[in-house]
């Protein structure tokens, strides 16, 4: 009579790490095995056989999923030294930190940042502290979570749920509420969950047990299986004992290496002075034309609102336009809208020092013509009006 029993199994399923925003909040299914033992059929010889699998055979160990670290690698945008979110909502405008070569420090409302001459500096938040110290490295806390970044691609990641070790040599360590993941770099590594074990030596040899189901792989081609139920002892010379009985049986193969945890992109050094807000272009001007639009006269009042709200002491407006025209027009053009900004701001009670300044043509920050063909979307972008807010507000 041939034997059919169940299997205690594993769940299949892959790990999964989300990023939310810059702020990570990660929705984290734990790693798991990839593959379960599958339940016996029917066979000749009248032993206990498993599906797909011939006599003296059985599942192998499970694999499983190293996790996800895209949580650490897109973190990197959480290192970037932001202004205060109350410039960056303003319709139609780009707030970012203005690259400069001397150093400085950057104040932005409700955070304060500091850029060192050494491309270093540190962001103070009021919902956490970023630091980036310009050799590739930083640290992050923000809404409880905690990530470091060594520069070497080395770094951890911490919720107070999920925490991920990566030793930038392959090797690394994941473990959450049910879960434990080590991984040693060299084809080896350990998993646990709940009653679930499985090691994976790397040499082609293994373990699984689920409580129930033991299966070891000596990477020799012979292992054992028990279930409590049914016991197969494969030799690994041609033949296995099958609850008692000898048959013939291929050896088992090996046991696969595990993958590596990949190392951390460094993060890139920051050289800042000030902030710089961007107004895109169509935002306050009709093409070819230097008068506000009187339905950007909120996007004007939101400025000066924070203006006044920062105490910000003073700016620089400069407009920027493309290469359509002659240089002297364009010239003209762009010290025109940067004098219009700054009277719109003066209107509303801004007291910051303001200076206007235009540079034209000269100053692009796309292509106006690729291989001599005209580029819309670059000219598009080089129509712009910046406001430089310098470090010492």
């Amino acid at each position: 009579m041939s034997h059919a029993l169940a299997v205690g199994g594993v769940l299949a399923c892959s790990a999964a790490l989300a990023l939310t925003g810059c702020a990570p909040e990660p929705a984290a299914s734990a790693p798991s095995p990839t593959s379960a033992p599958t339940a016996p059929a029917s066979a000749t010889p009248d032993v206990a056989t498993f599906a797909g699998y011939d006599v003296g055979q059985f599942p192998p160990v499970p694999l499983f999923v190293l996790p996800d670290l895209s949580l650490l690698d897109t973190s990197a945008s959480a290192f970037t030294i932001e202004v205060n979110q109350a410039l960056a909502d303003i319709p139609g405008v780009v707030a970012a930190p203005a690259q400069c070569d001397a150093g400085g420090s950057v104040i932005s409302g409700n955070g304060t940042a500091y850029l060192y001459g050494d491309g270093s500096g540190s962001f103070t938040g009021p919902d956490g502290t970023v630091q980036n110290f310009g050799d590739g490295s930083g640290n992050s806390t923000i809404n409880g979570v905690a990530i470091q970044n060594f520069g070497d691609g080395s770094g951890n990641y911490s919720d107070g749920t999920v925490t991920i070790q990566n030793f930038g040599d392959g090797s690394g360590n994941y473990s959450d509420a049910t879960t434990t993941v080590q991984i040693f770099g060299d084809g080896s590594g350990n998993y646990t969950r709940g009653p679930v074990t499985i090691q994976n030596f790397g040499d082609g040899s293994g373990n699984y047990s689920d409580g129930t189901v033991t299966i070891q792989n000596f990477g020799d081609g012979s292992g054992n299986y028990s279930d409590g139920r049914v016991r197969i002892q494969n030799w690994g010379d041609g033949t296995a004992l099958v609850d008692g009985e000898t048959v013939e049986a291929e050896p088992l193969p090996d046991v696969p290496k595990l993958g590596v945890f990949p190392p951390l992109g460094a993060l890139a050094p920051v050289a800042s002075c000030g902030t710089t807000l961007t107004f895109a272009d169509g935002v306050l001007f009709d093409f070819d034309k230097s008068d506000i639009r009187p339905d950007a006269a909120a996007t004007l009042d939101a400025v000066a609102q924070v203006f006044t709200r920062l105490g910000v002491s003073s700016a620089q407006v400069s407009g920027h336009t493309d290469a359509i025209g002659s240089d002297a027009e364009n010239q003209v053009l762009s010290e025109d809208r940067a004098q219009s900004v700054v009277a719109g701001l003066e209107d509303r009670g801004v007291t910051t020092t303001l200076t206007a300044e235009g540079f034209g043509e000269s100053r692009p920050v796309a292509a106006n013509e690729i291989d001599g063909t005209d580029n819309p979307a670059g000219r598009q972008l080089n129509r712009r009006v910046e406001i430089f807010i310098p470090a010492a507000l």
